[in-house]
């Protein structure tokens, strides 16, 4: 099974939830983990993994052959995201927004174009003292472009792990749709303000269009966000759990612990999580 962790608004503790459900579901299961948030990843500072492995990540990004060029344009015509341009008697490339998607190649009548790797970041694997099979992308600073990253990291998947759990980007974008694309469940990290309900909004949009099955964990809880409850009642989205604001989790996050490690009596929340993840999908 692969559970995705999302949650929209950044800051909610959605790599809070993805990393103690990996550590407590380790206990039973193997686990494989993939920090997806490659402009920003965390969770090795909460997982510890020993990084055994290193490889880069490349972006296939086109050559124009100047001898073999007739200047027609069709490249620059079917490039959606404009990393071509056609000045004088020369057609131009601009590496940083090309997307790798390989049309312009395809498109060119005499075959003046070639791809060359561009390397825009690093992937890492390793595995935590709870074996948990660990991998985690890395975007060069400067680099636009979270998302070849991404499903770069996703081509390593493999049958080793029975739960594979995926800690996605915050936002609502492309890098989000990549991350949970094929997942089985989606867990989304919501707390109770007009920022979260807001981000929470968006995120729904997209479960509805992916039909992916989900469940809200709401951190924070203890506000009585009224907002927030209704639309969770509308939408018939389950609440898998609640947990406090506390300010000693605040501390014990903040000095690179786990949330089940640091507060123990939250591993039987994780445990029925799984559980309720396990039902939904039967009902499904």
């Amino acid at each position: 099974m692969k559970i995705a962790v999302a949650s929209g608004k950044g800051g909610t503790g959605k790599t809070m939830v993805a990393t103690s459900l990996a550590a407590t579901a380790a206990k039973d299961h193997p686990v494989r983990f993939l920090d997806c948030d490659v402009e920003a990843p965390n969770a090795h500072l909460f997982l510890n993994p020993t990084i055994e492995r290193k490889e880069k990540a490349y972006i296939a990004v086109p050559k124009i052959d100047p001898a073999a060029c007739t200047l027609c344009g069709r490249c620059v015509e079917v490039c959606t995201f404009h990393a071509l341009a056609k000045l004088g008697t020369q057609i131009l490339v601009f590496p940083q927004l090309c997307h790798g998607c390989g049309s312009c190649t395809l498109q060119c009548p005499v075959d003046a174009i070639t791809e060359f790797p561009r390397p825009i970041g690093e992937l890492f694997f390793g595995t935590t003292k709870e074996n948990i099979l660990f991998s985690m992308g890395e975007l060069t600073i400067s680099e636009p472009m979270p998302t070849p990253i991404i499903r770069q990291l996703k081509a390593h998947l493999s049958d080793e792990a029975t739960l594979t759990i995926l800690d996605s980007p915050p936002g609502a974008s492309c890098s989000v749709v990549t991350t949970i694309h094929n997942a089985d469940f989606l867990l989304l990290v919501t707390e109770p303000t007009a920022f979260g309900l807001h981000d929470l909004r968006q995120m729904l949009g997209i479960v509805e269009k992916t039909g992916t099955p989900a469940g809200v964990i709401i951190n924070r809880a203890g506000v009585n966000y009224a907002p927030l409850e209704k639309l969770l009642e509308e939408q018939s989205i389950p609440v898998l759990m609640r947990i406090p604001y506390r300010n000693e989790i605040a501390a014990a996050l903040a000095s690179g612990q786990l949330l089940t490690e640091s507060f123990p009596e939250y591993k039987p929340a994780f445990i029925h999580l799984l559980q309720d993840i396990d039902r939904l999908m039967g009902d499904v």
